[in-house]
């Protein structure tokens, strides 16, 4: 395989580099894959655009991975050269208090993905924590690699509309239409959701949300999207809200979408330090319930990952570009600017050849 490698490098940020890095040598117990396929996710974008480092540099981000187990450590018998396989990015211990009570999502003992270099390159290494915990998924021969790539965003949304039980006769709002903000959408209609309704700043992202059997698209830049949503609802407002995106204003005006009653999640993180302003009277009065969400926990990864599978799931329809990694900057333009829906990056050539 040599000793080097194509990858995506960061030195700071926006400073993303397309070159030749040293291949990663397979960890003690663990094993080494050949990156098929790689999901551009929105937290790479944010990531790669900031000072996500704070100055330590050079970096590999990616997290969304599927390819090929191409090396692996003497006496690994759960991995063979040759498994194509999907990655979750993190590896819940199953062992501590939180995940022992089925929120391993909030695993105290996770390693954190982003300490570790990503799959913004060729190839991507494991340590023998990876090979004990396990968290990957066997891709059945005939699937497409790029279409696995949609299991790891899916997970949190997922997870995000069994936890507040979306079902048959809600309505549901979503600010943000962006990837997360559709995947949310797609999920709460197939669990039955009457009405689905999506807010964005964005006219393009709204445009391409628009096809995903989406009642109501509201341009909050130019409309009252806290009046639209209640005209929409009959005046009563949502019974579930989700705020899928940065913004605190977002946060806002989630609590006044609400009915009586109603559920209201704070899905999207927001900066750092940023606070959003909240009428307690109203979530009082109103007998709101506020949920943050964050993650899924082990059995909602690998439903996540069965159901990207599926074809019932339009996949297809979600990946609007599939480019080589050494257009990363190209991928990232294409995604900020709302182009492209969901980028796919492939390090080692076209798939299809």
């Amino acid at each position: 395989m040599g000793n080097v490698m194509d990858a995506a490098v960061m030195y700071g940020p926006g400073d993303i580099q397309f070159e030749q890095v040293e291949k990663p040598s397979c960890p003690e117990g663990g094993f080494v894959v050949e990156v098929d396929a790689i999901g551009l996710c929105g937290s790479d974008i944010r990531n790669l655009t900031t000072d996500s480092r704070s100055g330590n540099y050079p970096w590999i981000y990616g997290h969304e991975v599927v390819g090929k187990v191409v090396e692996v450590a003497p006496r690994v018998d759960s991995y063979r050269v040759g498994d194509m396989i999907y990655v979750y990015p993190l590896a819940h211990c199953l062992r501590c208090e939180n995940c022992r009570m089925g929120h391993s999502e909030q695993c105290t003992e996770m390693e954190n993905y982003t300490a570790l270099p990503g799959g913004l390159a060729q190839y991507i290494s494991y340590s023998s924590k990876r090979v004990e915990r396990g968290a990957t998924f066997r891709i059945p021969e005939g699937v497409d690699p790029i279409r696995a790539t949609m299991a790891e965003p899916l997970s949190s949304t997922y997870a995000c509309v069994e936890n507040i039980g979306v079902t048959m006769g809600d309505t549901v709002v979503i600010l943000g239409s962006g990837p997360v903000g559709i995947l949310l959408a797609i999920l709460s209609r197939m669990r039955g959701a009457s009405q689905v309704i999506m807010t964005d700043t964005n006219q393009s992202r709204l445009d391409k949300a628009s096809k995903f059997d989406v009642d109501a698209c509201i341009n909050s830049a130019s409309e009252d999207a806290v009046s639209e949503v209640k005209r929409l609802t009959g005046g009563r407002g949502a019974s579930k809200v989700i705020s899928a995106n940065p913004s605190t204003v977002a946060q806002q005006q989630a609590l006044q979408m609400a009915r009586p009653c109603g559920t209201v999640v704070f899905f999207g993180g927001v900066p750092k330090g940023a606070l959003t302003e909240i009428d307690s009277n109203h979530i009082h009065y109103s007998s709101l319930w506020i949920y943050g969400h964050y993650g899924s926990n082990t059995m909602q990864v690998q439903k996540a990952f069965e159901l990207s599978l599926d074809p019932r799931f339009p996949a297809d329809k979600l990946i609007t570009h599939v480019l080589p990694l050494s257009d990363i900057n190209r991928a990232l333009e294409l995604t900020a600017s709302g182009e492209a829906l969901k980028v796919v990056l492939l390090p080692n050539g076209d798939l299809t050849k």
